[in-house]
Protein backbone atom coordinates (compact mmCIF):
# COMPACT_ATOMS: atom_id res chain seq x y z
CA UNK A 1 0.00 0.00 0.00
CA UNK A 2 1.54 3.31 -1.04
CA UNK A 3 1.19 6.20 1.35
CA UNK A 4 1.04 9.90 0.60
CA UNK A 5 4.42 10.32 2.26
CA UNK A 6 5.81 7.67 -0.07
CA UNK A 7 5.30 9.87 -3.13
CA UNK A 8 8.24 11.99 -4.16
CA UNK A 9 8.35 15.46 -2.66
CA UNK A 10 5.94 17.12 -0.23
CA UNK A 11 2.32 17.05 -1.34
CA UNK A 12 0.47 20.32 -1.39
CA UNK A 13 -3.30 20.64 -0.97
CA UNK A 14 -4.99 20.26 -4.33
CA UNK A 15 -8.59 21.21 -4.90
CA UNK A 16 -9.73 18.75 -7.48
CA UNK A 17 -12.54 16.74 -8.91
CA UNK A 18 -10.26 14.35 -10.79
CA UNK A 19 -6.47 14.13 -10.64
CA UNK A 20 -4.28 11.59 -12.43
CA UNK A 21 -1.09 10.54 -10.67
CA UNK A 22 1.45 8.48 -12.56
CA UNK A 23 3.02 5.58 -10.73
CA UNK A 24 5.13 2.62 -11.70
CA UNK A 25 2.03 0.44 -11.66
CA UNK A 26 0.06 2.63 -14.05
CA UNK A 27 -2.53 5.37 -13.64
CA UNK A 28 -4.01 6.03 -10.24
CA UNK A 29 -7.25 8.00 -10.35
CA UNK A 30 -8.23 10.10 -7.37
CA UNK A 31 -11.86 11.18 -7.60
CA UNK A 32 -13.52 14.00 -5.76
CA UNK A 33 -11.01 14.39 -3.02
CA UNK A 34 -7.84 16.19 -2.15
CA UNK A 35 -4.24 15.42 -1.53
CA UNK A 36 -2.74 16.86 1.62
CA UNK A 37 0.79 17.58 2.67
CA UNK A 38 2.22 15.86 5.71
CA UNK A 39 3.29 12.31 6.32
CA UNK A 40 0.96 9.51 7.22
CA UNK A 41 -2.18 11.60 6.95
CA UNK A 42 -3.59 9.72 4.00
CA UNK A 43 -3.07 6.49 2.17
CA UNK A 44 -4.09 5.26 -1.25
CA UNK A 45 -6.18 2.10 -1.33
CA UNK A 46 -6.02 0.74 -4.87
CA UNK A 47 -8.85 -1.33 -6.25
CA UNK A 48 -8.96 -2.73 -9.75
CA UNK A 49 -11.98 -1.75 -11.75
CA UNK A 50 -12.32 -1.87 -15.51
CA UNK A 51 -8.59 -2.26 -15.99
CA UNK A 52 -7.59 0.77 -13.93
CA UNK A 53 -6.42 1.28 -10.45
CA UNK A 54 -8.96 3.21 -8.39
CA UNK A 55 -7.54 5.15 -5.46
CA UNK A 56 -9.20 6.55 -2.39
CA UNK A 57 -7.70 9.16 -0.11
CA UNK A 58 -7.72 8.40 3.58
CA UNK A 59 -9.67 10.93 5.58
CA UNK A 60 -9.25 13.67 7.96
CA UNK A 61 -7.14 13.43 11.07
CA UNK A 62 -7.05 16.09 13.79
CA UNK A 63 -3.87 17.79 12.46
CA UNK A 64 -5.62 18.34 9.14
CA UNK A 65 -8.66 19.83 10.84
CA UNK A 66 -6.37 22.48 12.32
CA UNK A 67 -5.64 23.87 8.84
CA UNK A 68 -8.26 26.45 7.89
CA UNK A 69 -7.71 26.20 4.14
CA UNK A 70 -8.06 22.45 4.18
CA UNK A 71 -11.24 22.65 6.25
CA UNK A 72 -12.68 25.12 3.74
CA UNK A 73 -11.88 22.75 0.89
CA UNK A 74 -13.43 19.81 2.75
CA UNK A 75 -16.50 21.91 3.46
CA UNK A 76 -16.88 22.62 -0.24
CA UNK A 77 -16.44 18.99 -1.19
CA UNK A 78 -18.80 17.59 1.44
CA UNK A 79 -21.54 20.22 1.12
CA UNK A 80 -20.89 21.96 4.45
CA UNK A 81 -20.79 25.64 5.28
CA UNK A 82 -18.18 25.04 7.98
CA UNK A 83 -16.18 22.12 9.28
CA UNK A 84 -15.09 22.84 12.81
CA UNK A 85 -11.63 22.62 14.28
CA UNK A 86 -10.82 19.67 16.51
CA UNK A 87 -11.92 20.40 20.08
CA UNK A 88 -8.96 20.14 22.48
CA UNK A 89 -8.88 16.99 24.59
CA UNK A 90 -8.90 18.94 27.85
CA UNK A 91 -12.27 20.59 27.15
CA UNK A 92 -15.13 18.84 28.95
CA UNK A 93 -18.84 18.83 28.27
CA UNK A 94 -19.34 20.73 31.52
CA UNK A 95 -17.01 23.47 30.23
CA UNK A 96 -19.32 23.95 27.26
CA UNK A 97 -22.52 23.75 29.33
CA UNK A 98 -21.21 26.33 31.79
CA UNK A 99 -21.09 28.93 29.02
CA UNK A 100 -24.82 28.59 28.26
CA UNK A 101 -27.16 31.19 29.77
CA UNK A 102 -29.38 29.72 32.47
CA UNK A 103 -32.57 30.92 30.78
CA UNK A 104 -32.16 28.42 27.91
CA UNK A 105 -32.92 25.62 30.38
CA UNK A 106 -36.15 27.20 31.62
CA UNK A 107 -39.45 25.48 30.80
CA UNK A 108 -42.17 27.80 29.54
CA UNK A 109 -45.60 26.15 29.65
CA UNK A 110 -47.10 28.66 27.19
CA UNK A 111 -44.43 27.97 24.59
CA UNK A 112 -44.63 24.22 25.20
CA UNK A 113 -48.39 24.07 24.63
CA UNK A 114 -48.08 26.51 21.71
CA UNK A 115 -45.90 23.89 20.01
CA UNK A 116 -48.69 21.34 20.54
CA UNK A 117 -51.18 23.76 18.98
CA UNK A 118 -48.89 24.33 15.98
CA UNK A 119 -48.54 20.59 15.39
CA UNK A 120 -52.23 19.76 15.83
CA UNK A 121 -53.46 22.55 13.56
CA UNK A 122 -50.78 22.01 10.89
CA UNK A 123 -51.44 18.26 10.83
CA UNK A 124 -55.20 18.83 10.62
CA UNK A 125 -54.57 21.24 7.76
CA UNK A 126 -52.43 18.59 6.08
CA UNK A 127 -55.25 16.03 6.32
CA UNK A 128 -57.62 18.62 4.85
CA UNK A 129 -55.20 19.18 1.96
CA UNK A 130 -55.06 15.43 1.33
CA UNK A 131 -58.86 15.22 1.25
CA UNK A 132 -59.19 18.10 -1.22
CA UNK A 133 -56.10 17.78 -3.40
CA UNK A 134 -56.33 16.30 -6.91
CA UNK A 135 -54.12 13.27 -7.42
CA UNK A 136 -51.27 15.24 -8.97
CA UNK A 137 -51.00 17.51 -5.89
CA UNK A 138 -51.17 14.70 -3.35
CA UNK A 139 -47.35 14.51 -2.99
CA UNK A 140 -47.34 18.13 -1.78
CA UNK A 141 -50.16 17.42 0.66
CA UNK A 142 -48.35 14.33 1.94
CA UNK A 143 -45.14 16.33 2.34
CA UNK A 144 -46.95 18.90 4.48
CA UNK A 145 -48.88 16.38 6.59
CA UNK A 146 -45.84 14.14 7.10
CA UNK A 147 -43.68 17.07 8.14
CA UNK A 148 -46.41 18.31 10.48
CA UNK A 149 -46.75 14.91 12.16
CA UNK A 150 -42.96 14.92 12.62
CA UNK A 151 -43.65 17.83 14.94
CA UNK A 152 -45.62 15.40 17.11
CA UNK A 153 -42.47 13.33 17.41
CA UNK A 154 -40.44 16.39 18.49
CA UNK A 155 -43.01 17.16 21.19
CA UNK A 156 -42.72 13.59 22.48
CA UNK A 157 -38.96 13.97 22.19
CA UNK A 158 -39.07 16.98 24.55
CA UNK A 159 -41.26 15.00 26.94
CA UNK A 160 -38.76 12.14 26.96
CA UNK A 161 -35.96 14.55 27.87
CA UNK A 162 -38.05 16.12 30.66
CA UNK A 163 -37.99 19.49 28.93
CA UNK A 164 -41.70 19.85 28.13
CA UNK A 165 -43.34 20.29 31.55
CA UNK A 166 -42.41 20.43 35.21
CA UNK A 167 -45.09 17.79 35.78
CA UNK A 168 -43.55 14.45 34.85
CA UNK A 169 -46.89 12.65 34.64
CA UNK A 170 -48.06 15.24 32.11
CA UNK A 171 -44.88 14.61 30.12
CA UNK A 172 -45.45 10.85 30.06
CA UNK A 173 -49.06 11.26 28.93
CA UNK A 174 -48.32 13.90 26.29
CA UNK A 175 -45.30 11.96 25.03
CA UNK A 176 -47.29 8.75 24.70
CA UNK A 177 -50.17 10.49 22.90
CA UNK A 178 -47.83 12.44 20.60
CA UNK A 179 -46.19 9.21 19.45
CA UNK A 180 -49.44 7.31 18.82
CA UNK A 181 -50.19 8.63 15.28
CA UNK A 182 -46.70 7.42 14.39
CA UNK A 183 -47.34 4.01 16.06
CA UNK A 184 -44.11 4.65 17.92
CA UNK A 185 -43.89 3.21 21.46
CA UNK A 186 -42.86 6.09 23.68
CA UNK A 187 -41.09 4.39 26.59
CA UNK A 188 -39.00 1.95 24.52
CA UNK A 189 -37.85 4.83 22.34
CA UNK A 190 -37.08 6.97 25.41
CA UNK A 191 -34.89 4.31 26.98
CA UNK A 192 -32.92 3.76 23.79
CA UNK A 193 -32.70 7.44 22.92
CA UNK A 194 -31.18 8.28 26.31
CA UNK A 195 -28.41 5.86 25.42
CA UNK A 196 -27.86 7.67 22.11
CA UNK A 197 -27.23 10.89 24.02
CA UNK A 198 -24.96 9.23 26.55
CA UNK A 199 -22.93 7.41 23.86
CA UNK A 200 -23.17 9.64 20.77
CA UNK A 201 -20.95 8.31 17.95
CA UNK A 202 -19.55 5.59 20.17
CA UNK A 203 -18.99 2.32 18.39
CA UNK A 204 -21.51 -0.42 19.28
CA UNK A 205 -23.03 1.63 22.11
CA UNK A 206 -24.79 4.41 20.15
CA UNK A 207 -28.35 3.29 19.38
CA UNK A 208 -28.80 5.64 16.42
CA UNK A 209 -26.79 5.29 13.19
CA UNK A 210 -23.72 3.07 13.21
CA UNK A 211 -21.20 2.48 10.45
CA UNK A 212 -21.32 -0.92 8.77
CA UNK A 213 -18.74 -3.40 10.02
CA UNK A 214 -16.40 -5.19 7.63
CA UNK A 215 -17.54 -8.57 8.97
CA UNK A 216 -21.15 -7.71 8.04
CA UNK A 217 -20.11 -7.05 4.45
CA UNK A 218 -18.25 -10.34 4.34
CA UNK A 219 -20.94 -12.43 6.05
CA UNK A 220 -23.16 -13.33 3.08
CA UNK A 221 -24.03 -12.13 -0.38
CA UNK A 222 -27.69 -11.55 0.54
CA UNK A 223 -26.88 -9.49 3.63
CA UNK A 224 -24.24 -7.53 1.74
CA UNK A 225 -26.70 -6.54 -0.98
CA UNK A 226 -29.34 -5.62 1.61
CA UNK A 227 -26.86 -3.44 3.52
CA UNK A 228 -25.71 -1.69 0.35
CA UNK A 229 -29.30 -0.79 -0.49
CA UNK A 230 -30.04 0.12 3.12
CA UNK A 231 -27.09 2.48 3.46
CA UNK A 232 -27.49 3.75 -0.09
CA UNK A 233 -30.75 4.40 -1.97
CA UNK A 234 -33.22 3.56 0.83
CA UNK A 235 -31.24 5.08 3.70
CA UNK A 236 -33.71 7.98 4.03
CA UNK A 237 -36.27 5.40 5.18
CA UNK A 238 -34.06 3.09 7.22
CA UNK A 239 -35.54 4.44 10.45
CA UNK A 240 -38.41 2.03 9.72
CA UNK A 241 -36.03 -0.89 10.22
CA UNK A 242 -34.63 0.79 13.33
CA UNK A 243 -38.17 1.27 14.68
CA UNK A 244 -38.99 -2.41 14.20
CA UNK A 245 -35.70 -3.79 15.51
CA UNK A 246 -35.24 -1.68 18.62
CA UNK A 247 -38.63 -0.96 20.12
CA UNK A 248 -40.77 -4.09 20.14
CA UNK A 249 -38.39 -6.71 21.50
CA UNK A 250 -38.69 -7.02 25.28
CA UNK A 251 -35.31 -8.76 25.42
CA UNK A 252 -33.63 -5.47 24.58
CA UNK A 253 -34.73 -3.85 27.86
CA UNK A 254 -33.72 -4.13 31.49
CA UNK A 255 -36.16 -5.88 33.87
CA UNK A 256 -37.03 -2.59 35.60
CA UNK A 257 -37.89 -1.00 32.24
CA UNK A 258 -40.21 -3.72 30.98
CA UNK A 259 -43.42 -2.66 32.83
CA UNK A 260 -43.30 0.81 31.24
CA UNK A 261 -42.34 -0.69 27.88
CA UNK A 262 -45.39 -2.95 27.99
CA UNK A 263 -47.70 0.02 28.68
CA UNK A 264 -46.33 1.85 25.63
CA UNK A 265 -46.66 -1.23 23.44
CA UNK A 266 -50.25 -1.72 24.61
CA UNK A 267 -51.05 1.89 23.65
CA UNK A 268 -49.53 1.46 20.20
CA UNK A 269 -51.36 -1.79 19.52
CA UNK A 270 -54.62 -0.25 20.76
CA UNK A 271 -54.18 2.65 18.34
CA UNK A 272 -53.59 0.22 15.49
CA UNK A 273 -56.56 -1.95 16.52
CA UNK A 274 -58.96 1.00 16.82
CA UNK A 275 -57.57 3.80 14.68
CA UNK A 276 -56.72 1.89 11.54
CA UNK A 277 -60.14 0.16 11.23
CA UNK A 278 -61.87 3.51 11.74
CA UNK A 279 -59.82 5.06 8.93
CA UNK A 280 -60.59 2.11 6.65
CA UNK A 281 -64.26 2.18 7.63
CA UNK A 282 -64.55 5.84 6.67
CA UNK A 283 -62.38 5.93 3.55
CA UNK A 284 -61.40 2.38 2.61
CA UNK A 285 -57.95 0.88 2.16
CA UNK A 286 -57.10 3.66 -0.30
CA UNK A 287 -57.99 6.19 2.39
CA UNK A 288 -55.71 4.46 4.90
CA UNK A 289 -52.93 4.69 2.33
CA UNK A 290 -53.65 8.36 1.58
CA UNK A 291 -54.32 9.68 5.07
CA UNK A 292 -52.03 7.59 7.24
CA UNK A 293 -49.41 5.56 5.37
CA UNK A 294 -48.00 8.22 3.04
CA UNK A 295 -47.65 10.94 5.74
CA UNK A 296 -46.04 8.24 7.91
CA UNK A 297 -43.50 7.57 5.16
CA UNK A 298 -42.71 11.29 4.96
CA UNK A 299 -42.24 11.29 8.74
CA UNK A 300 -39.74 8.44 8.45
CA UNK A 301 -37.92 10.32 5.71
CA UNK A 302 -37.36 13.17 8.15
CA UNK A 303 -36.63 10.80 11.04
CA UNK A 304 -33.90 9.08 9.01
CA UNK A 305 -32.58 12.21 7.36
CA UNK A 306 -32.37 14.34 10.49
CA UNK A 307 -30.54 11.58 12.36
CA UNK A 308 -27.97 10.78 9.70
CA UNK A 309 -27.27 14.43 8.82
CA UNK A 310 -26.78 15.32 12.48
CA UNK A 311 -24.08 12.71 13.10
CA UNK A 312 -22.71 11.42 9.78
CA UNK A 313 -19.94 12.94 7.65
CA UNK A 314 -16.59 11.73 6.31
CA UNK A 315 -14.72 13.78 8.92
CA UNK A 316 -16.84 12.77 11.94
CA UNK A 317 -15.45 9.62 13.54
CA UNK A 318 -17.10 6.86 15.50
CA UNK A 319 -14.78 5.88 18.34
CA UNK A 320 -14.39 2.99 20.73
CA UNK A 321 -15.35 3.52 24.35
CA UNK A 322 -11.66 3.77 25.29
CA UNK A 323 -11.01 6.63 22.86
CA UNK A 324 -14.37 8.37 23.09
CA UNK A 325 -14.55 11.94 24.39
CA UNK A 326 -17.98 13.29 25.37
CA UNK A 327 -17.32 16.94 24.52
CA UNK A 328 -15.80 16.09 21.14
CA UNK A 329 -18.67 13.74 20.29
CA UNK A 330 -21.42 16.18 21.24
CA UNK A 331 -19.87 19.44 19.98
CA UNK A 332 -17.55 18.28 17.16
CA UNK A 333 -19.56 15.17 16.26
CA UNK A 334 -22.96 16.86 15.87
CA UNK A 335 -23.97 18.91 12.82
CA UNK A 336 -26.12 22.01 12.77
CA UNK A 337 -28.09 21.83 9.53
CA UNK A 338 -30.44 24.57 8.36
CA UNK A 339 -33.62 23.56 6.49
CA UNK A 340 -36.30 25.61 4.72
CA UNK A 341 -38.07 27.70 7.36
CA UNK A 342 -41.44 25.96 7.04
CA UNK A 343 -39.79 22.64 7.90
CA UNK A 344 -38.03 24.16 10.90
CA UNK A 345 -41.30 25.64 12.20
CA UNK A 346 -43.31 22.43 11.78
CA UNK A 347 -40.50 20.36 13.33
CA UNK A 348 -39.91 22.76 16.24
CA UNK A 349 -36.24 23.50 15.44
CA UNK A 350 -35.01 19.95 16.05
CA UNK A 351 -32.46 20.69 13.30
CA UNK A 352 -30.75 23.12 15.73
CA UNK A 353 -29.07 20.06 17.10
CA UNK A 354 -25.72 20.99 18.62
CA UNK A 355 -27.18 22.57 21.80
CA UNK A 356 -29.54 19.61 22.15
CA UNK A 357 -26.50 17.34 22.38
CA UNK A 358 -24.71 19.66 24.76
CA UNK A 359 -27.74 19.33 27.04
CA UNK A 360 -30.95 17.41 26.18
CA UNK A 361 -32.71 19.36 28.93
CA UNK A 362 -32.92 22.46 26.72
CA UNK A 363 -36.53 22.80 25.45
CA UNK A 364 -36.91 22.91 21.67
CA UNK A 365 -38.13 26.54 21.74
CA UNK A 366 -34.84 27.58 23.41
CA UNK A 367 -32.51 25.77 21.02
CA UNK A 368 -31.85 28.81 18.83
CA UNK A 369 -30.86 31.00 21.79
CA UNK A 370 -28.60 28.23 23.03
CA UNK A 371 -27.07 27.82 19.57
CA UNK A 372 -26.32 31.54 19.38
CA UNK A 373 -24.48 31.27 22.70
CA UNK A 374 -22.50 28.23 21.54
CA UNK A 375 -21.53 29.99 18.30
CA UNK A 376 -20.32 32.98 20.28
CA UNK A 377 -18.17 30.89 22.64
CA UNK A 378 -17.30 27.78 20.65
CA UNK A 379 -18.10 28.74 17.05
CA UNK A 380 -14.84 27.60 15.49
CA UNK A 381 -15.50 24.01 16.60
CA UNK A 382 -19.00 23.71 15.12
CA UNK A 383 -19.97 21.79 11.98
CA UNK A 384 -22.60 23.70 9.99
CA UNK A 385 -24.49 22.99 6.80
CA UNK A 386 -27.60 23.92 4.91
CA UNK A 387 -29.51 20.90 3.67
CA UNK A 388 -28.40 20.36 0.08
CA UNK A 389 -27.89 17.68 -2.56
CA UNK A 390 -24.12 17.47 -2.16
CA UNK A 391 -24.43 16.89 1.57
CA UNK A 392 -26.89 14.04 1.03
CA UNK A 393 -24.84 12.62 -1.83
CA UNK A 394 -21.73 12.56 0.36
CA UNK A 395 -23.51 10.66 3.13
CA UNK A 396 -25.28 8.19 0.85
CA UNK A 397 -22.27 7.38 -1.33
CA UNK A 398 -19.27 7.68 1.01
CA UNK A 399 -20.20 7.07 4.66
CA UNK A 400 -20.47 3.30 4.79
CA UNK A 401 -18.01 0.82 6.32
CA UNK A 402 -16.12 1.59 9.53
CA UNK A 403 -12.36 2.01 9.43
CA UNK A 404 -10.41 3.33 12.40
CA UNK A 405 -8.04 5.46 10.34
CA UNK A 406 -10.28 6.43 7.44
CA UNK A 407 -13.47 6.67 9.52
CA UNK A 408 -15.52 5.42 6.53
CA UNK A 409 -14.80 3.32 3.45
CA UNK A 410 -17.37 3.47 0.61
CA UNK A 411 -18.99 0.24 -0.54
CA UNK A 412 -17.82 0.71 -4.10
CA UNK A 413 -14.19 0.49 -2.96
CA UNK A 414 -14.65 -2.70 -0.97
CA UNK A 415 -17.15 -4.55 -3.16
CA UNK A 416 -17.24 -2.71 -6.50
CA UNK A 417 -18.90 -5.61 -8.31
CA UNK A 418 -21.99 -5.38 -6.05
CA UNK A 419 -22.16 -1.61 -5.58
CA UNK A 420 -24.32 -0.68 -8.56
CA UNK A 421 -26.78 1.20 -6.27
CA UNK A 422 -23.94 3.41 -5.03
CA UNK A 423 -22.61 4.07 -8.53
CA UNK A 424 -26.16 4.89 -9.60
CA UNK A 425 -26.43 7.51 -6.83
CA UNK A 426 -23.04 8.98 -7.72
CA UNK A 427 -24.06 9.28 -11.35
CA UNK A 428 -27.61 10.58 -11.03
CA UNK A 429 -27.85 12.46 -7.72
CA UNK A 430 -27.36 16.21 -8.23
CA UNK A 431 -24.17 17.69 -6.83
CA UNK A 432 -25.51 21.11 -5.94
CA UNK A 433 -24.49 22.69 -2.66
Amino acid sequence: MATASGLSGPLQLLSLRRVRIRSCSGSVIVKRGFVYDGRGDHQFLPLKQKGRLQAAVLPITPPLLDDEEKRKQMSEDYGFKQIGEQLPDNVTLKDVMDTLPKEVFEIDNVKAWASVLISVTSYAFGLLLISKAPWYLLPLAWAWAGTAVTGFFVIGHDCAHKSFSRNKLVEDIVGTLAFLPLIYPYEPWRFKHDRHHAKTNMLVEDTAWQPVWQKEIESSSFLRKAIIFGYGPIRPWMSIAHWLMWHFDLKKFRPNEIPRVKISLACVFAFMAIGWPLIILQSGIAGWFKFWFMPWMVYHFWMSTFTMVHHTAPHIPFKSSEEWNAAQAQLNGTVHCSYPRWIEILCHDINVHVPHHISPRIPSYNLRAAHDSIKQNWGKYINEASWNWRLMKTILTACHVYDKERYYVPFDELVPEESQPIRFLKKFMPDYA
